[in-house]
């Protein structure tokens, strides 16, 4: 019977999602498994069973914790999957009010663990998972390490129960993956499964050294009475001392609830924490409890989910491709699969420590994610499916030209050793012509493949080479588009030092280092002879990069291009040192983040202001932070400077001080 099959399929699903933190399924496919049991039962009541996953909330509770029952039970949300599906929702509830209009709190749907806490006096009494919805696992002793939630209120309320989502950062999820990577160990699937297991480790003094973070969203009780509304509600448990999330919003309609749904989803890659979507509930308590709820879900909310970020499919092929440094990455080439809005059919496997770890051959099915919504990447093997037979073998040749390929030690990646390889070239000219280095547009991979193809450019300089009747003959050239690559090319030859430098590709030199290369050297011949110990002396040079860049000009065929580059007319142009900042700036000497959005310019042109006032911006909020500069909707950046006492400014005052 198909309803018992996906009962039994559902159950193990859950088990692993919620007490393993090892699924199998994407959040989608699970969810499709749980709406077609639901319309099953829909139709045939009678085959609805007590123990029916759409009777239930969440997982069972982990075993070796105490239980305790939820005083209200923790629901899960229903679930909508775009506009319409949202409209439907909201005419569901509008008929229970009978065409009430109710107004909504809507809210990031953070990926994390959800939790309920219960103070008493003032002081943290316990924590809980949500369990099955009705009875959680007694978590008190981990959750009271995580640094963002108060053991103490600021008043002493006589009792009080608010509820949150504990969840992991994404750079500190990509920093414990680098830490785990150096020593070999196995890679943390993604940050709501990290922060479900470390939720549930047995040792709090483990649980104390991982970075968990959590947003409360919800006040369940409170003994001097609950406020009439939601955000409220959210405004006491704020000024408690506990964490709601700076993006919460208020809207008054569908329409208002849909422009925040698309505001909030192209601020979602610049979150530092994972969200799968928007919650959307109603504001008025009076009016929730008129909508009333099922067994499983609320009437008056809904989580409206943005397109899966993980997927499962299969394994059809693994190659290798080769970068412009050499370097050999396996790429698996996969069955096409929708991932977060796209059709995917690649996926990186990074290097041969990773697909051997993981084990991935060809014909494996694969669960696959999108790193930061933007590189697809493959988080394990679904050890349940059938498995490929032949393990992957990293070659030990290059796939393009069939020379060594040579892994050094400490070095996680094997390079080339061919620098005419012909992949090689192909990428390197690419980064040549690229925004960052040489900006020669017009110049992209068809027409590289072609040039590289029928031999007429073989390394960066042969493209100042390039003539008008060679180029017209191309594929989908023509005599204009030659022309304006010409153009392009001639424009180039008087790019500020720093872009060729970043545009030759030295190896561990970014736009960064080579800004700071290009200042401190009056000319490309003055920069490659210096020595090495005169490049550490810089700042943010470090020794990997000045040796770097010393082995670049140290190497005659480097030497022979550069010499080839300025017979051709490349005259870069001198980068002017930053001006003498006065001792009164008060960015001096100071290390800078610019979070959030200001009002009248880019969070880029800020920090330009900030560096050509003296001071250094840095990318993530620590210790040596000296300043904080944190527009609307600055999220977790601002949290953590509150966290370390570090001075924050706001937009007003960072144009005050500029």
């Amino acid at each position: 019977m198909r309803a018992a099959e996906l009962r039994e399929r559902i159950a193990r699903h859950r088990k692993l999602y919620y007490v393993d933190n090892d699924p199998e399924i994407s959040d989608s496919e699970y969810d499709a498994l749980e709406r077609e049991l639901l319309a099953i039962e829909r139709s045939h009541p009678e085959l609805i069973a007590a123990d029916s996953p759409t009777m239930r909330v969440g997982g069972e509770p982990a075993d070796g914790f105490a239980t305790f029952a939820h005083s209200t039970p923790l629901l899960s949300l229903d679930n909508a999957y775009g506009e319409q599906e949202l409209r439907d929702w909201e005419a569901r509830l509008r008929r229970t009010l009978e065409d009430e209009q109710p107004t909504y709190a809507v809210e990031p749907k953070v990926d994390g663990l959800s939790i309920s806490l219960h103070y008493r006096d003032g002081v943290l009494e316990r924590a809980v998972t949500r369990g099955d919805g009705r009875v959680g696992e007694d978590v008190t002793g981990n959750v009271r390490t995580i640094r963002s939630i108060p053991l103490r209120l600021i008043e002493s309320v006589r009792y009080l129960e608010v509820r949150g989502e504990v969840f992991l950062a994404r750079s500190a999820f990509e920093e414990l993956n680098r830490r785990r990577a150096e020593t070999n160990e196995s890679l943390y699937a993604n940050p709501r499964n990290a922060a479900a297991g470390f939720v549930r480790l047995k040792d709090p003094r483990v649980t104390a050294k991982r970075p968990l973070d959590c947003f409360f969203y919800e006040l369940a009780a409170d003994e001097d009475g609950l406020p009439e509304r939601h955000v409220a509600g959210l405004d006491r448990i704020r000024d408690l001392g506990l964490k709601t999330n700076p993006l919460n919003d208020k809207c008054e309609s569908l329409d208002e609830i849909l422009a925040y749904v698309e505001h909030l989803r192209e601020l979602r890659d610049s979150l530092d924490y994972e969200i799968d979507g928007v919650v959307v509930k109603v504001d008025e308590l009076a009016v929730r409890r008129e909508a009333g709820a099922t067994s499983k879900f609320p009437r008056w909310a809904v989580a409206l989910k943005y397109p899966a970020q993980q997927a499962t499919t299969r394994v059809s092929e693994i190659r290798v491709q080769v970068g412009r440094t050499g370097k050999l990455t396996p790429v698996a080439e996969l069955e096409p699969v929708a991932l977060a809005g796209t059709t995917v059919s690649r996926a990186t496997l990074h290097n041969e420590d990773e697909v051997e770890r993981k084990d991935v051959r060809v014909g494996d099915t694969v669960l696959i994610e999108k790193a930061g919504e933007i590189i697809p990447q493959v988080v394990k093997v679904v050890e349940t499916k059938p498995r490929g037979k032949r393990r992957f073998e990293m070659p030990t040749r290059c796939p393009v030209c069939d020379s060594a390929a040579d892994r050094e030690e400490g070095e996680v990646a094997r390079y080339c050793t061919n620098v005419a390889c012909p992949a090689q070239q192909r990428e390197k000219l690419l980064h040549f012509a690229s925004r960052g280095g040489m900006d020669v547009q017009g110049l992209g991979e068809a027409l590289v493949e072609q040039l590289t193809a029928k031999e007429l450019v073989r390394d960066v300089a042969d493209l100042y080479g390039l003539e008008l009747d060679s180029l017209s003959e191309l594929e989908r050239m023509g005599v204009k588009s030659a022309e304006n690559l010409l153009a392009q090319l001639e424009e180039s030859k008087t790019r500020p030092l720093n872009r060729l430098l970043f545009g030759l590709g030295v190896r561990h030199v970014g736009d960064r280092a080579a800004q700071q290369l290009a200042q401190s050297f009056a000319s490309l011949d003055a920069l490659a002879e210096a020595e090495a110990e005169a490049l550490e002396e810089l700042d943010e040079i470090g020794p990997k990069t000045a040796a770097a860049v010393r082995l670049f000009f140290d190497q005659p065929a480097n030497r022979e291009l550069i010499r080839r580059l300025v017979e051709a007319g490349l005259r870069p142009q001198p980068v002017e040192p930053p001006a003498p900042v006065a001792e009164d700036s008060p960015f001096a000497g100071k290390t800078v983040v610019v979070t959030g959005t200001l009002p009248g310019r880019s969070r880029a042109e800020a920090k330009k202001l900030v560096e050509a006032l003296g001071g250094r911006v840095a990318g993530s909020v620590s210790k040596k932070t000296d300043l904080v500069v944190a527009g609307e909707a600055a999220g977790s950046k601002l949290d953590k400077a509150r966290e370390l006492g570090i001075r924050v400014v706001d937009a007003d005052e960072f144009e005050s001080l500029v």
